[in-house]
């Protein structure tokens, strides 16, 4: 409720006090309440206006050659739609990025083996506006190893942390005082002593930034580590990881809102972990649970995973199945399934949630569309597909 409104809340009661003993004081107290109701009707009807207002939606990509890679829409959230504002050439396979929003900064992985140099990937660095308008490259880094698949950034926007799938690596990299990349400060590699391979496939720190959590596809392991600010360097706090079944393949994750657990997608036997987070110990599982519905015995590879704005709902994305598994989360953090929903197209790699909490957009990468769904309040199901867009090979969605 705005000012202007509570203050005629205000001089009504007031009002209402108020005793008129002439014809011509009542007809003034009705005048003056007509007015009023007008007055709050239009700050009421401008309310609903403002809280439903376009939001920027980027969108990275494997670009062949001489696409863009990069593509901004304004995104409406009342309607669910999008419109092209924009697009901008990242280099090769710009397929994720990070933004940092201080200084009005993405940051994109270019997912290739050799960026600059033999054997790397590529950071490319790119300014805009304020409004992802003006785009303009202000810098690029080769970052060893090659395969770069994830980035982010700690939370005192003072590193940026890369995972690199090919290389089977992680790396931090520092940045100086206006965002931009200066140096590799460390490059962890992972191996199996078994000979298998480490793909690691995400990298990103808890929201106090004291730790940073890596999950390892190829090793089946999930990494937990302290960074050195001073120095840039990680150090590892469980030199053997959690080790997880053979084929798991840990994919993606998140930490609920309270910081006290962590939701892990595996890509390989299509689950969702359920962790609870101990100083001690790292990480105690409570659930391991199926993404697929029942029954369903074909080809499938997790991708994705998201929480709803409320923190009542938790989304997963299957490649295979090509639908959106949505749960609900119970007391104890313990999670059920609640749905599946049609991604709408084929091969769903990412999917993002708006700030509204209202739409789930679905990037379906081999179909090239993204697919825009309503999300039903109270079963948190995407429930009605109202929007489609094409575009080739969308892999990364991100709101501003």
């Amino acid at each position: 409720m705005g000012e202007g409104e509570r203050g005629g809340e205000v001089k009504a009661r007031r009002e209402s006090e108020v005793v008129y003993f002439t014809v011509v004081k009542k007809e003034i107290k009705m005048k003056n309440r007509f007015i009023q109701l007008v007055a709050i009707s239009l700050i009421t009807l401008t309310g609903f206006t403002s809280c439903n207002p376009k939001v920027k939606l980027v969108t990275g990509s494997y670009s062949a050659k001489g696409d863009s890679g990069i593509n901004v829409f304004d995104f409406d959230q009342a309607k669910g739609t999008l419109s092209p504002v924009g697009t901008f050439n990242a280099g090769p396979n710009p397929s994720y990025f990070c933004f940092n929003r201080k200084l009005n900064l993405i940051y994109a992985i270019n997912e290739v083996d050799s960026f600059i140099k033999p054997r790397s990937g590529g950071l490319t660095t790119i300014k805009h506006n304020g409004k992802f308008g003006d785009l303009k490259k202000v810098n690029e880094l080769a970052v060893p190893n090659g395969g770069p698949c994830f980035i982010s950034i700690t939370p005192q926007n003072d590193f940026l942390l890369i995972a690199n799938y090919g290389g089977g690596s992680v790396a931090v990299v520092k940045l100086d005082e206006y965002g931009l990349p200066v140096s590799v400060t460390d490059i962890v590699h992972f191996s199996g002593a078994d000979g298998s391979v480490s793909h690691a496939h995400m990298i990103i720190s808890d929201d106090a930034g004291g730790r940073i959590y890596v999950s390892d596809l190829g090793l089946d392991r999930v990494w937990i580590f302290e960074l050195n600010r001073a120095a840039g360097r990680l150090k590892t706090l469980l030199p053997e990881g959690l080790a997880l079944p053979k084929g798991t393949g840990p994919r993606h994750f998140l930490f609920n809102a309270e910081g006290t657990r962590l939701y892990l997608i595996c890509e390989l036997n299509s689950t969702i972990n359920v962790f609870n987070i101990d100083r001690e110990k790292g990480l105690v599982p409570i659930q391991t649970i199926s993404t697929l519905k029942e029954g369903y015995t074909g080809e499938n590879s997790c991708a994705d995973i998201h929480l709803s704005s409320s923190g009542k709902f938790l989304y997963g994305s299957n490649r295979g199945e090509n639908d959106i598994v949505t749960f609900e989360i119970n007391e104890d953090g313990t999670i059920k399934p609640v749905g599946h929903t049609d991604c709408g197209g084929n091969w769903p790699r990412n999917f993002a949630i708006d700030p509204l909490g209202k739409f789930l957009l679905a990037g379906n990468q081999r179909s090239g569309n993204i697919a825009v769904f309503r999300l039903d309040s109270n079963t948190g199901i995407p429930s009605q597909k109202v929007y489609d867009y094409k575009i080739a090979a969308p892999v990364c969605l991100k709101f501003k």
